[in-house]
């Protein structure tokens, strides 16, 4: 499991860069996610643009990784169409943000 991240203002940008995010590297997503927003700003945009499969315990990793945040929000973007078909069966889009891209993330306001 890959993640890359940069921050731009006051958000910081997570970019997942591995196809599929499901039980077999779903706590050591959450350890990354963990790692990478300890001393993010005050947003985070989670960049799922790689992202071709992901299963109920990557769903869990996602919502994990928002809750070990506190006082930060996260977002998604970039979301493929065969996530983003998981997400609406499973109501998960109606718990986040979800951009169409990372630029329309930026340019949105947080929240």
């Amino acid at each position: 499991m890959q993640l890359d991240s940069r921050d731009d203002g006051a958000t910081r940008i997570v970019a997942v860069r591995e196809p599929r995010i499901d039980a077999a590297v779903a706590i050591r997503f959450k350890d990354l996610m963990r790692a990478e927003s300890g001393d993010a700003p005050p947003r985070v945009v989670l960049d799922l643009g790689a992202v071709e499969f992901i299963d109920s315990s990557g769903l869990g990793a996602i919502v994990a990784a928002m809750k070990q945040m506190e006082d930060r929000t996260l977002e998604l973007a970039a979301v493929t169409p065969a996530v983003d078909k998981v997400f609406r069966l499973t109501r998960i889009d109606r718990i986040f943000t979800i951009h169409p891209s990372v630029e329309a993330a930026l340019a949105a306001p947080a929240g």
